[in-house]
């Protein structure tokens, strides 16, 4: 039986439409990094770094593995460096569905639709402890913070039930899009951190008092009145994007930061860019930001259309990064495009073969086959361990396993 058409069947023809350009910076972008200004982030990386120089730019939704699929590209991560954002290195088994990352690559193969991975940085929106739930809304509130949680939320395995499984007093990590001009954090995953050490949290600043050395970010009151002078970035300032490392426990009703540094880093110069992410500011169809950097559409094309490009949009656009501006080639409106909860993508070896469940685990997610699903290649009764394989689809019920919606023997 046919299923539905999944996003991204068809990458090489999706990226043919979405054909990256190089062009100059033109006075229209000059005139909106002015207007919109870098939020006070951290200087841009460099473009090269180790051994390697990086020639794409991505910042989006891990989406699928085999080896990394971020934003339609699947990056080869044999040999790339994985980090959180303040440097602390990972394992590649450190990474999971529904995470944010940066990733720094070589060429993207617009037919093949890959690339090589050269580095991974892990993006954590916030960490903490659940302050509220609201099942209604769909949000909770993790350390002063409003998380809205999608049909695309993933949730770790030990949060089955999504929101449901959460309680007040919990400590969870949560990986998301932040829309600071929304005070939300749309949720791609969370997870529960039971022996969380520090806390973390990355937002505008708000009622900065530098006298007393406080600042708010949305509901929680930080002091850093024990940070070192050099620490603490040049200019604070409202509403300056910060991201803060916290001590666990409060003092006089005040989180005590460990940390402070800019909110984003982008490059500074880039042949081939691609961000997923939320519109941050906006003046025009042309002229807007997307996670606080600055975007030149002037000559962009828009597949889905302008309507609905707006302040807390969210968006995926290409280009190239020149002057810590992106001049867009595409930008496109993923509630119009793929609208419906996320489609993600697994490849790799089958393990915990369940029959009777009809449950089996890939890359480290447990996928199950008991609806509607459509083979290639192959039948239900060709699967088993060890057997290599490709699954599409959506999550189940318990926002932890995704349902099997394709599954292809040869990909």
């Amino acid at each position: 039986m046919s299923a539905p058409r999944l996003p991204h069947d068809d990458v090489p023809a999706a990226l043919s439409r979405r054909t990256l350009l190089a062009a100059a910076l033109g006075s229209a972008a000059s005139g909106l990094l002015a207007a919109c200004g870098g939020g006070g982030d951290d200087p841009a990386p460099a473009a090269s770094g180790g051994t390697a120089t990086a020639s794409s730019y991505t910042d989006g939704v891990i989406s699928g593995f085999g080896s990394v699929i971020v934003g339609g590209v699947r990056y080869d991560d044999s040999a790339a460096s994985i980090s959180t954002e303040d440097g602390v290195a990972l394992a590649a088994s450190a990474l999971k569905l529904g995470m944010t990352v940066e990733i720094d690559g070589g060429r993207i193969d617009r037919v093949a639709a890959t690339a090589l991975a050269l580095r991974i940085r892990l993006n954590t929106e916030v960490k903490g402890p659940v302050e509220a739930i609201d099942t209604t809304a769909g949000t909770a509130t993790v350390l002063g913070q409003t998380v809205l949680v999608t049909p695309s939320t993933l949730f770790d395995e030990t949060l089955a039930g999504g929101l449901a499984a959460m309680a007040v007093g919990d400590v969870v990590e949560v990986y998301g899009i932040l829309d600071p001009e929304g005070a939300r954090i749309v949720a791609t995953r969370i997870e529960a951190e039971d022996s969380a050490t520090e806390y973390k949290l990355r937002g505008r600043i708000a009622n900065l008092d530098t006298t007393a050395k406080t600042f708010a970010i949305n509901g929680a009151l930080i002091s850093y009145a024990s940070l070192p002078a050099a620490q603490v970035p040049a200019g604070l300032a409202n509403p300056q994007l910060v991201r803060v490392r916290l001590q666990t426990t409060p003092v006089n009703g005040q989180w005590v930061a460990t940390a402070l540094r800019g909110g984003r880093r982008f490059p500074d110069a880039i042949t081939e860019a691609k961000l997923e992410g939320i519109v941050t500011a906006f003046a025009s169809s042309t002229s807007f930001s997307v996670n606080g950097l600055p975007v030149n559409a002037t000559g962009a094309s828009f597949p889905d259309g302008t309507t609905g490009l707006q302040l807390g949009a969210r968006v995926e656009v290409q280009g190239t990064i020149s002057n810590g501006v992106m001049q867009a080639s595409t930008v496109e409106i993923e509630e119009r495009r793929f609208p419906g909860p996320r489609q993600w993508d697994l490849r790799g070896e089958i393990g915990n073969l369940d029959t009777t469940a009809k449950t089996f685990a890939l890359r480290g997610v447990t996928v199950g086959y008991g609806g509607t699903v459509e083979y290639r290649d192959g039948s239900e009764a060709t699967l088993a361990n060890g057997v290599r394989l490709r699954v599409r689809g959506p999550l189940a019920a318990d926002r932890t396993r995704l349902e099997a919606q394709r599954i292809d023997f040869r990909f």
